[in-house]
């Protein structure tokens, strides 16, 4: 995908973004009718949404280069600019409550506006905010890479939507409540494009085709995503690493049986306390941990970010890699056209075989 051809928004990072949304849109004048425009609420929705539509639809991405998309707040106008567009994508959870509000006021006030939620479909399957992953349980099951990790058989299997071995028992989880990093997941990341394809084509019947065309064919590499992951969590000499960034990687641990230790918790704006720190020096020392992981948000110019260098300094680490959470995009990695999952295997998949001593 050439990122270039669409363009994130006119004027730049945070130019686009929402005023009031109740009571404010009246003079706003009828939706466009035709079906060509778009909007996705963080960078990996969008990028998948690009995939799936194509050049049907110009998607657009309200948040700019280099700003993540967890705790953003739009202003300005762009409610009034989704509006003025054919479809919007989002996630239904609070961790993006601008998009909530958003999507509440399209489905209250505009019937010409598509507003499709990501995680429709997957309540049975998303994980709690304090969910546990246990680690013990996957290595019970390492021999048979397949039918613990839940992986997919085929797309057309269940009428064109994923469903994994992992329903986690059918537990059902109020979305107040739920992680939504799902996205990271790319086992549920096909049930998600899936979604996109199958709302765009029931709204859009004459481009349906090619959506559904563009959907299999960025699944099946997803699928291959997958199997890499799969192939790394394996091989890997152990499964702990040291992450110094906020906690959002809780599908991934439990998609691969692996524990990612973090001080930090699940907030981006939390602190850790200096018994934390601490206590994650011992456990790098205690496990011979040797290259620590940290968010790229917090270090776009590649110098270590504070906790980084607080942990290598008091440990016998040496070395530190970058592992995205994909809710956003930097500038470097726009500019090469590095979508969703070309970050996943040029960022993520390195990072983790160092961490792990993966081969």
């Amino acid at each position: 995908m050439k990122l270039t051809r669409r363009a994130l928004v006119k004027g730049g990072p945070g130019a686009v973004a929402t005023g009031a949304l109740a009571g404010c849109l009246d003079d706003v004048g009828s939706v466009n009718a035709a079906f060509d425009s778009g909007y996705a609420a963080f960078f990996t929705l969008w990028d998948w949404a690009d995939r799936v539509s194509g050049d049907a639809i110009d998607f657009r991405n309200p948040i700019g280069t280099g700003q993540a998309g967890h705790g953003w707040s739009p202003s300005g106008d762009l409610t009034r600019d989704i509006a003025d567009s054919g479809v919007f994508v989002y996630f239904d959870t609070p961790e993006f409550s601008w998009a909530q509000d958003i999507a509440a006021t399209l489905e209250a006030d505009y019937d010409t506006v598509t507003v499709i939620d990501g995680l429709d479909g997957l309540d049975d399957r998303l994980l709690g905010w304090d969910h546990e992953v246990d680690v013990g349980a996957h290595l019970d099951d390492h021999g048979d890479h397949d039918d613990a990790n839940g992986h997919h058989d085929g797309h057309n299997d269940t009428g064109g939507h994923h469903h994994g071995a992992d329903d986690h028992d059918g537990h059902d989880h109020d979305r107040s409540s739920i992680d939504p990093h799902a996205w990271l997941d790319p086992v549920l990341a096909q049930d998600i494009v899936d979604t996109i394809a199958d709302e765009l084509a029931a709204t859009d019947s004459d481009n349906a085709e090619t959506y559904e065309t563009n959907a299999d064919e960025y699944t099946s590499s997803l699928e291959s995503l997958d199997r890499t992951l799969g192939d790394l969590f394996e091989t890997a000499d152990r499964r702990l690493a040291v992450f110094a960034g906020h906690d959002s990687f809780t599908y991934l641990q439990e998609r691969y049986g692996f524990e990612l230790h973090t001080p930090v918790g699940v907030s981006p704006q939390e602190n850790p306390s200096a018994e934390e720190i601490s206590e994650t020096i011992d456990l790098v020392d205690a496990n011979g941990i040797e290259t620590i992981l940290y968010d790229p948000f917090e270090a776009p110019d590649s110098r270590y970010p504070p906790l980084v260098k607080t942990i290598l300094e008091g440990s016998n680490a040496t070395d530190a890699m970058p592992l995205t959470h994909l809710s956003g995009t930097l500038a470097k990695w726009h500019e090469q056209g590095w979508g969703y999952r070309t970050q996943m295997e040029e960022i993520n998949v390195p990072a983790f075989r160092e961490a792990l001593g993966a081969q």
